[in-house]
């Protein structure tokens, strides 16, 4: 078995066209977030249910908690493609209710049918399909940082769209994306030459017990979850104010100009900061830190934010820490999850993440008091939320810094497999293997900077 180092071409096809596709999703329902408060509570029913406005902003995430794994498992089952474009078809009717929607309940029922089409898990597992072991992780990484350059286009360019084409306009333009993004899953991406299940990168049912029972990943799921509830509740007043005319700070056609250099700045800090968490081995320091950075930017919004410079320094603190956390997060989980239990950590995770954009929108939803414009008050929540989870993430333990590699095998006995596995561990700085003859896969965890991975691949060779 040669193990080849080079990307194919195929492989190259299949990463940008299911990243493009995944970033499209996720800029549909990242495009919205700066403009959909004041847009809302326009609508008919908002002024009596103003609640429903931060619920209709964050119900999106409900939908993909509830439904991301079971679509991922049923992917096994219909096919990949089939359950994608299922979801993409899912995603593009909720645009188009809620772009026809002149009712906040109906914008609400849309964005919940928006979420219902959750297809990361499914996507993720096409990715593991059309892609080899040792490019893997390559391709995944390139999917998360997709989504977080369509999260920063997104800051920029909601309020441009607004401007042109306003809210309804863009949930058309979502709707229309996403029927787009069908043709290429049918005309682009490659056809896998068959459906496996990747315990790297796939949920396995079987170990949800293990997941739900280790303190560390745990603590992971609980912060992404306070990550994004308190992003979802910052964008449920953060318009209004900056729009407010009794502030006079920003109208609404012109809060890009606010996002882009925050975005900018943001990003080019965030770089040394993972430099140092993932070279110097700082994770848990540089995680404690930009935790930190999003309770003092809110703190910061809630007690002076009658200045638009002090705005812009809070959210340039807040998106430091946030596209810090946004980066290293899924790391952690790497670092701390079991050999052959990456997928379904991550599954968790996401699952996590998802759900707190609903529990944001409900707490931004429920405090925010249009009569009074308490601002302040929601803020104030949002940094209590994140010190609740500053006080958890300190008792985390320092990740060991161990890589994943999955490296494909030939045997087919269990008795092998077993020999492999004990092979494999004796050498220094293999810490866990987890051979798995059904995938044809043999999963370990070691530390780079000491093993041997040529050793490692000749023991793989000769089983």
């Amino acid at each position: 078995m040669t193990q080849s180092t080079n990307i194919s071409s195929d492989e190259r096809r299949a990463v940008a066209s299911l990243a493009g596709i995944f970033g499209l999703r996720m800029m549909g329902l990242f495009l919205i977030l700066p403009v959909f408060s004041a847009y809302a509570h326009g609508l008919k029913g908002a002024a009596e249910h103003p609640e429903l406005v931060g619920i209709a902003l964050g119900a999106y995430g409900l939908t993909q908690a509830l439904f991301q794994i079971p679509f991922g498992m049923l992917s096994d089952r219909w096919g990949r493609k089939p359950v994608i474009a299922m979801g993409m078809l899912l995603f593009a009717v909720g645009s188009i209710i809620a772009a026809m929607s002149d009712s906040i309940v109906g914008v609400l029922f849309g964005r919940i049918v928006q979420g219902s089409g959750a297809v990361a898990a499914a996507v993720i597992a096409l990715t593991a399909d059309l892609t080899r072991d040792e490019h893997r992780t390559k391709a995944m990484a390139t999917i998360g940082i997709t989504i977080g350059v369509s999260f920063a286009i997104s800051m920029v360019l909601g309020p441009l769209l607004d401007q042109w084409i306003g809210v309804a306009g863009i949930f058309w333009l979502t709707g229309f994306l996403s029927l787009m993004s069908i043709l290429v899953l049918y005309f682009i991406v490659p056809e896998p030459a068959a459906h496996l299940h990747h315990s790297d990168s796939q949920v396995t049912p079987a170990l949800f017990k293990k997941m739900l029972n280790h303190g560390d990943l745990l603590r992971l799921d609980f912060g992404v979850l306070c990550l994004h509830a308190a992003l979802t509740a910052l964008f449920v007043v953060l318009p209004l104010l900056l729009a407010d005319p009794a502030a006079d700070l920003l109208a609404q056609s012109d809060q890009w100009k606010l996002y882009l250099p925050v975005m900018l700045l943001a990003f080019a800090g965030m770089v040394p900061l993972i430099i140092v968490a993932e070279s110097k081995r700082k994770m848990k320091q540089v995680f404690i830190v930009s935790i930190t950075l999003l309770i003092v930017a809110c703190l910061m919004l809630a007690t002076a934010n009658d200045s638009l410079l002090m705005i812009a320094a809070a959210l340039l603190f807040f998106f430091l820490g946030f596209n810090t956390l946004e980066a290293t997060q899924p790391s952690l989980v790497s670092k701390y999850a079991p050999a052959a239990a990456k997928g379904t950590a991550i599954g968790i995770f996401n699952t996590s993440q998802f759900f707190g954009a609903f529990v944001g929108g409900v707490l931004g939803g429920f405090m925010y008091q249009p009569a009074t414009q308490n601002y302040a008050t929601v803020f104030f929540l949002i940094a209590g939320l994140l010190t609740v989870w500053l006080m958890v993430a300190i008792g985390m333990r320092q990740p060991s810094f161990l890589v994943s590699r999955a490296l494909p095998i030939t045997i087919t006995d269990d008795q092998a497999a077993k020999t492999l596995e004990n092979n494999l561990l004796a050498l220094n700085g293999v810490a866990e293997v987890v051979v798995i003859v059904e995938e044809a896969t043999a999963y370990c965890k070691i530390d780079s900077k000491v093993v041997d991975e040529d050793a490692i691949r000749a023991l793989v060779e000769a089983s």
